[in-house]
C-alpha cells in the first residue's frame, strides 16, 4: 500500500491528524494496535481549551461537542477549609474551556473517519517503523497473519508513551527529560450528577482530590493516593468516605455516591523528548510528553502538536515548502515546556508531598492565599489553565 502519510496510532491525536490532513485532501492511513473498542474505553482527560475546541471545529467534528459538553467560565479551589472561585472568563478576557470526555471526542473523529471512507487498520500487531531517515519511509504491520507495508512520504507517531516510533528512534538521538512523583490519582467515574457545577480543586491535609464531570449525570473524581496502593483494596463505599473527608460541608451535604463504572490508579509523570523529529518521523502527543493530570493539558498539548503537524504537512504539499516540518520540534517544544511548567506548578501547589514537611504545608498554604487574592496571581493561573494562544510559543 501507498499513502502520502502513515500515522501510528488511532487515538485522538492520531484520528485529528488524519481528519485535517483529509480536509485539506492529503492522503493518509492509521495503523492501531489496539481494537476500536479497546480505544474507546480508555477513561481520560475531559477538559478542552479553547484552541483544542478551535481544532475540532476546524476538523469538522465540533458539533455535537458544542451541543452536549459544557462550557465552564471558572472553577472552585478548595484549601484549608474553604472555598475560592477562579473566575476564567473575567481574569482572561471573556475566555472558558469545555468539559467534554475524551471518550467522545474519540467517538466523534472515528465516526467521521468512518463516514468518509478513510482506511484504518486496527489491531494491528508487530507495527515497525523504518527507512525513516531516507526519502522512503515505511511502516509495516502484520494482520490476519499476514505481514503488510506502507511506503510513505512521512511517518507521523501518535501512538503514546509506549509507543513504538519513539521506542524505534537509536537512544544516542534523543534526549529524554523525566520527573515521577511519590504518588498516584486513584480515578472513579459513576452516573451521578456532579457535586458542583463547575470542578472542585482540593487541597487537603488527607491528599488531593479532584471533582470533575463528564456531564450533568456522569461524575468524575479523583483522590491523591500513595503509588502502594492497589485499585482492589479501594471498595466505591472506602472511596466516596474518603473523598467526603477531603471535602468541605457543603460538598458533604451535596455529594451523590452510586456504583462506579470504572476505577484505576493512574501514576503522575512529567516526561518530555527533544527532539520530535527524526528524519521524515514526527512524534506527536504522549510519544513524545507527558504531564501530569492536575492542569489538564495532555490532551490539549497532543491537539496543538497535531496543528502544528498538519499545518507543516499541508504547507509542503500545496506549497513545496518544507520550513513548517524543519521548525516543527522546536515551534512544538516551546509550548511543550510552557505546558510542563504549568502542570508541574499546579501538581506542587495541590498535593501533599511525603518529605514537604510543616514548611511546605505552610509554603502552599501562603501561595494559594496569594492566588485567591491577587488579581496578577489568578490571572497567571487563569490564562494557563484556559490555555495560552496558539502563537504565544513565538512571542
Amino acid at each position: 500500500m501507498r499513502t502520502q502519510v502513515a500515522i501510528v496510532g488511532g487515538g485522538p491525536a492520531g484520528l485529528l491528524l488524519g481528519q485535517l490532513l483529509h480536509k485539506a485532501g492529503i492522503d493518509a492511513v492509521i495503523i492501531e494496535r489496539q481494537t476500536p473498542d479497546y480505544v474507546l474505553s480508555r477513561i481520560r482527560a475531559g477538559v478542552l481549551e479553547q484552541v483544542s475546541m478551535d481544532l475540532l471545529d476546524e476538523a469538522g467534528v465540533g458539533v455535537r461537542m458544542h451541543q452536549e459538553g459544557l462550557r465552564h467560565t471558572g472553577f472552585e479551589m478548595l484549601y484549608a477549609g474553604a472555598r475560592h472561585r477562579v473566575d476564567l472568563n473575567h481574569l482572561t478576557g471573556g475566555k472558558s474551556v469545555m468539559v467534554y470526555g475524551q471518550t467522545e471526542l474519540t467517538r466523534d473523529l472515528m465516526d467521521a473517519r468512518t463516514k468518509a471512507g478513510l482506511p484504518t487498520v486496527y489491531a494491528a500487531s508487530d507495527v515497525a517503523v523504518h527507512d525513516y531517515d531516507s526519502k522512503n519511509p515505511r511502516v509495516t504491520y502484520r494482520k490476519d497473519g499476514k505481514t503488510h507495508e506502507i511506503s510513505c512520504d512521512f511517518i507521523a507517531g501518535c501512538d503514546g508513551f509506549h509507543g513504538v516510533c519513539r521506542a524505534s528512534i537509536p537512544r544516542s538521538a534523543i534526549t529524554e527529560f523525566e520527573k515521577v512523583y511519590p504518588f498516584g490519582w486513584l480515578g472513579m467515574l459513576s452516573d451521578t450528577p456532579p457535586v458542583h457545577d463547575e470542578l472542585i480543586y482540593v487541597n487537603s491535609a488527607r491528599g488531593f482530590a479532584l471533582c470533575s464531570q463528564r456531564s450533568q449525570t456522569r461524575s468524575r473524581y479523583y483522590l491523591q493516593v500513595p503509588m502502594t496502593d492497589k485499585v482492589e483494596a479501594w471498595s466505591d463505599a472506602a472511596f466516596w468516605q474518603e473523598l467526603r473527608l477531603r471535602l468541605d460541608q457543603q460538598g458533604q451535604e451535596q455529594l451523590v455516591t452510586g456504583p462506579s463504572i470504572e476505577k484505576s490508579i493512574a501514576p503522575l509523570r512529567s516526561f518530555v523528548t527533544e527532539p520530535m523529529r527524526f528524519g521524515r518521523l514526527f512524534l506527536a502527543g504522549d510519544a513524545a510528553h507527558i504531564v501530569p493530570p492536575t492542569g489538564a493539558k495532555g490532551l490539549n498539548l497532543a491537539a496543538t502538536d497535531v496543528k502544528y503537524l498538519s499545518t507543516a504537512l499541508i504547507e509542503y504539499y500545496q506549497e513545496k515548502s518544507a520550513a513548517g516540518i524543519d521548525d516543527y520540534s522546536v515551534r512544538c517544544l516551546k509550548r511543550v515546556w510552557k505546558g510542563e511548567r504549568f502542570a508541574w506548578w499546579f501538581t506542587q501547589l495541590m498535593h501533599n508531598f511525603p518529605d514537604a514537611g510543616e514548611m511546605g504545608v505552610r509554603l502552599q498554604e501562603a501561595e494559594l492565599d496569594y492566588l485567591m487574592h491577587s488579581e496578577a496571581g489568578a490571572e497567571t493561573l487563569a490564562e494557563n489553565y484556559v490555555g495560552l494562544p496558539l502563537d504565544f510559543a513565538s512571542h
